[in-house]
């Protein structure tokens, strides 16, 4: 798909026959209207607003929008809206990359629809599939979960397919490349055929576009130009370190000249996760770490320690970089820059969650200037160098 097919896609985002201004005109069921404002929503947001309407209306879906704006909601109010409760079996599957972003998604459909009498439960990988057996042999709507553990259910017959009229796929961009694509190709062959299909994410490039023309039936598609992807309200810095073994001093320099609320520090690899952890608990500060190694039974008490507020700091993968939402982050770090684009634009959306303000700041060395630059000029966007008072912004 080229360039120009990208942008001249974003015509259907002006279809004024999907646009609603609030939640009232979308003619929502009364329990669904009731549990979208206890959960505190007043108003739709933008993505909101654009695509609710035509996932009711049983179209396939394309839809991106910047981090911390609602997409979670956006599909969650659309599945609810389209089961009946009245059948027993799964009627929507969502899939996402991570187990916590999938725990979180299947919280956030139970909030929203705490007043339908509508079942979701969450099936990750690291956890008993004896539990999902069980689990799903009682009334269950909505599932959601990671590929593998799907795909597994599905093959065992613990998970039935054969009602499921919408499928989604949180972190599109992530699911439909490299490690998942085949996965996510194998769940949809599963399905009947013709289960409606969405996909949600920050980023879409082109060659993930181009992958969703084998299952996806005339689409609409809200697509964003890259140099608009940019997140309004976080702020965003660099530090020239100029060496890598300076970073930990400047950090440790950061905590001293600001009163952080919470912090989360990007690292590229599971060892530096590590070794950063060890050397930040010899200087005494509270530090949890999250990665891919770890159980799942440490990485729920990593998340709900940060959450909480017992821990400041997470230092993280990128495993933390998608769709998480902790209100309290006012500060992103990367301690390394990410290996490419997309994932700056992710991991930077971990602040400044829902139009809150947040600020992001990069460590570099001098051969990374490079590589800064082209994050600055791909997003169109400017990343300027730290201030003194750095502690007055966060």
């Amino acid at each position: 798909m080229s360039t120009e097919t990208t942008t001249e896609s974003t015509t259907d985002t002006q279809d004024l026959s999907f646009w609603r201004e609030s939640f009232d005109e979308m003619n929502l069921k009364h329990e669904l209207l009731k549990g979208i404002y206890a959960y505190g929503f007043e108003r739709p947001s933008t993505i909101q607003k654009r695509a609710i309407i035509p996932a009711i209306l049983g179209r396939d879906l394309i839809a991106q929008a910047q981090s911390g704006t609602g997409k979670t909601a956006t599909f969650s109010i659309a599945l609810l809206q389209k089961i009946d409760p009245r059948i027993s079996q799964v009627q929507a599957l969502v899939v996402a990359p991570t187990r916590e972003l999938a725990s979180q998604i299947c919280k956030v459909v139970g909030d929203i629809g705490r007043y339908m009498g509508i079942k979701a439960c969450v099936c990750i990988g690291g956890t008993n599939v004896t539990d999902d057996n069980q689990a799903l042999s009682n009334t269950v709507h909505v599932v959601v979960g990671t590929p593998g553990r799907i795909f597994d259910l599905i093959c065992k017959g613990i998970l039935k397919t054969d009602q499921i009229k919408m499928f989604t796929l949180d972190e599109a961009d992530e699911m439909l490349s490299r490690g998942f694509k085949q996965q996510i190709y194998d769940i949809f062959c599963k399905l009947p055929s013709d289960v409606q299909v969405s996909l949600f994410s920050a980023t879409m490039p082109i060659e993930v576009l181009e992958v969703t023309k084998r299952f996806m039936r005339e689409p609409v598609k809200i697509l964003v130009k890259t140099d608009e992807l940019t997140l309004e309200g976080i702020r965003q810095f660099y530090v020239n370190v100029e060496r890598e073994e300076y970073k930990f001093e400047t950090l440790c320099d950061l905590y001293e000249t600001a009163s952080i609320t919470q912090c989360v520090i990007f690292l590229n690899t599971r060892r530096s996760v590590d070794l950063l952890q060890e050397r930040l608990i010899e200087n005494n500060f509270s530090v949890g770490s999250l990665h891919g190694e770890l159980s799942q039974a440490e990485r729920d008490l990593t998340v709900n320690d940060f959450k909480s507020g017992l821990t400041r700091v997470l230092i993280t993968t990128d495993i933390f970089s998608r769709g998480i939402d902790i209100q309290q982050v006012s500060l992103v770090i990367n301690y390394d820059l990410p290996t490419n684009r997309e994932k700056y634009l992710h991991r930077i959306g971990r602040s400044g969650r829902f139009g809150r303000k947040g600020v992001a700041i990069n460590l570099v060395t001098t051969g990374d200037l490079r590589a800064l630059k082209d994050i600055e000029t791909f997003y169109n966007t400017q990343i300027e160098e730290m201030p003194m008072n750095i502690g007055d912004l966060i």
